[in-house]
């Protein structure tokens, strides 16, 4: 029997989840930390506009990477799913260590597990919805301890209920070495996504984690804040003309008002199937490889139910 994707509205088949942003943002509420306001997104009528621009698009499923400690609430984003029609997976686990509630120190690594456990087969925020997958993540160029803690929790979480991983990255570093502490824990890294890898235009870099077995994802798609699209497309065409095209996801992770239309910015989730994709045909890469990134590469990375 095949395996099935964990939306917030239930398990659905492989093949039915369809074109898919796998890092998104519907809605977020950094910790008072955090005091870039931008971050932050609780205006429910925009979000739900912006999904359904994306749904008019032609989009049909999107990754929503809000965390315990970045303001989940999957109450939200059940009755987004419900109002637009996207499959919507949602996720358990952690950001980075800055943004960390007190109690991540103060419990074992089992006990968070437990937490994590509770929001995959349970349950998250008092809902009936489902996490689809397991976060962790790390600081820039290093690892700092609760974040070592935390991946070990998601690891052991991970082996429990077979949900797959995706790890955050600062600035693209750290990659490899998130991946050697799963390892260690015994988790399968074929089941692992590294996400903001093109923060870190290395395609040395990338080549490595994904001849490891972990998914590769460039999620900066149209933030030319850090260099121009015409570096992604180069990277790209690194992974795919070295046989990896099935280990890349790609999205844009448009977490700020700023970078969407229903909040008063630009350039939406419109973005990438409107301008990006096209760009990618015009530079020579093939529909297939397309498909393959956006439909199936999400639907092998999500399908362990």
């Amino acid at each position: 029997m095949s395996k099935k994707i964990r939306t917030v509205l239930g398990d659905i088949n492989k093949e039915d989840l369809g074109f898919t942003y796998s890092h998104e943002h519907l809605w977020t509420n950094p910790p008072a930390s955090q005091k870039d306001r931008d971050l932050e997104l609780t205006d429910y009528e925009a979000s739900v506009s912006e999904l359904w621009r994306f749904q008019k698009a032609g989009g049909n499923a999107l990754v929503d990477a809000t965390t315990l400690d970045y303001g989940r609430d999957a109450s939200k984003l059940v009755q987004m799913s419900k109002e637009t029609g996207v499959n919507v997976v949602a996720t358990s686990g952690f950001n980075k260590h800055i943004y960390f509630p007190k109690w991540v120190e103060a419990l074992t690594i089992d006990e968070i597990k437990q937490k994590l456990i509770r929001d995959v087969t349970i349950g998250m925020d008092g809902t009936e919805a489902k996490a689809g997958f397991l976060k962790s993540g790390a600081w820039n160029q290093l690892i700092h301890p609760l974040e070592e803690k935390v991946t070990r929790a998601v690891a052991h979480a991970q082996l429990e209920t077979g949900a797959p991983i995706w790890l955050h990255t600062e600035a693209g570093t750290m990659g490899l070495e998130l991946l050697d502490i799963l390892e260690e824990e015994g988790v399968d890294l074929n089941l692992v996504g590294v996400g903001h890898s093109d923060r870190n235009a290395d395609p040395y870099y990338h080549l490595k984690l994904a001849e490891r077995g972990a998914y590769v994802q460039f999620d900066g798609t149209s933030k030319i804040k850090y260099y121009p699209d015409s570096t992604r497309v180069e990277l790209i065409k690194n992974m795919i003309d070295n046989g990896f095209a099935h280990k890349l996801l790609i999205s844009a992770d448009m977490g700020r008002q700023c970078y969407l239309h229903a909040y008063g910015g630009g350039p939406g989730f419109e973005y990438i199937l409107k301008k990006f994709i096209p760009r990618l045909l015009d530079e020579g890469i093939s529909q297939s490889d397309i498909d393959t990134i956006f439909i199936e590469n999400p639907a092998n990375w999500l399908a362990h139910f």
